[in-house]
């Protein structure tokens, strides 16, 4: 899976949704670099709301706007050794599990906020020992990813 064709196909995605979904979203982004998750063994962000806050709040209403995005080079990162990686499924559910927080973030509430939280209590952490930290690292997906 190229970049280009993760963009492309991202944008077919978010051309299915209902318009509901949307509503109050400013974009969906296919960004190219990983992220890796701070502080975890080998875990990789494949998508994230970004959402600026109240407008009160550091000027964050003020042109910021809502945003989802997408990061390739953390699928990529998943990716590798896997030739049955779902590149497709992968995308549809991170798509819609971002905007589910879209959904939340509008409606006031935060229960998936407070469900990946839970989730990531089961990672392997950073150790700050360099023997500990040097073990081989495990892939990693969040539950509804398996």
């Amino acid at each position: 899976m190229t970049y280009k064709r993760f963009r492309r196909l991202l944008a077919e995605m978010v051309d299915e949704l209902p318009p509901a979904f949307l509503r109050g979203l400013q974009g969906v982004h296919a960004i190219e670099e990983a992220k890796p998750e701070e502080d975890f063994v080998d875990v990789w962000r494949m998508g994230e709301y970004l959402d600026p806050g109240a407008e009160s709040f550091l000027g964050g209403g003020e042109g910021l706007g809502r945003h989802v995005a997408l990061y390739y080079g953390s699928f990529v990162r998943i990716a590798e050794g896997d030739p049955d990686f779902d590149w497709e499924g992968e995308m549809w559910e991170t798509l819609t599990h971002e905007l589910r927080h879209h959904v939340e973030s509008l409606a006031g509430e935060d229960g998936l906020i407070q469900e990946d939280e839970f989730v990531a209590r089961e990672f392997e952490r950073e150790a700050s020992d360099d023997e500990v930290a040097a073990q081989l690292p495990r892939r990693w997906r969040w539950p509804w990813q398996r």
